[in-house]
């Protein structure tokens, strides 16, 4: 008789992930923890070049007078792959777009690019996560509006989807 409930308990485990993974999928995008930058001055950091002739960031580099977006991503994350399309058609609309590359290697960032295409004006490689994690940012892909000043004033989590581009062409021309 015991050993019935023995065949059930990896059954039981196997259902209550699969309810935590149906969870997730239906809970709201609000409930995702915020930065805590928003309507803050960038923090300090100076990240060297992600690969060669595209030029590294710093937080001055945001503070030029042009709102932009900051966009983190890695060529070994498969949605930011999915992004690629939308992060070109932002920078058509004309957007600045900045990156940083997180935890990645200058070749890989190089093949991405060439595959994916670049609308950076710079990428900063970010190689422990430290600027990334000190952003509150939880993943990759994740992008930050920022405006002329420096200040975040919004926080993308996740995929920028093609039905967003019109609405943060908006966000980015209303910082102006």
């Amino acid at each position: 008789m015991t050993n019935r409930w023995v065949l059930f308990v990896p059954l039981a485990i196997m259902g209550l992930l699969f309810g935590a993974f149906i969870y997730r999928l239906v809970t709201p995008a609000e409930t995702l923890i915020q930065s805590q930058w928003i309507d803050k001055p960038m923090p300090l950091f100076d990240l060297p070049p992600a690969t060669a002739g595209v030029p590294g960031l710093k937080s001055s580099d945001l503070a030029d007078g042009r709102p932009r977006l900051v966009n983190i991503f890695a060529s070994w994350c498969i949605p930011c792959r999915a992004e690629a399309p939308q992060l070109e058609a932002l920078k058509a609309a004309g957007v600045p777009i900045d990156g940083i590359a997180i935890r990645d290697r200058p070749e890989d960032v190089a093949a991405f690019l060439n595959e994916y295409g670049n609308p950076f004006d710079r990428i900063g490689a970010d190689m422990q996560s430290s600027v990334q994690i000190a952003l509150g940012s939880s993943g990759v892909p994740e992008t930050f509006l920022v405006d002329g000043k420096g200040v975040i004033r919004e926080q993308i989590q996740g995929v920028i989807l093609a039905d967003q581009v019109p609405e943060i062409v908006a966000k980015i021309e209303a910082m102006k």
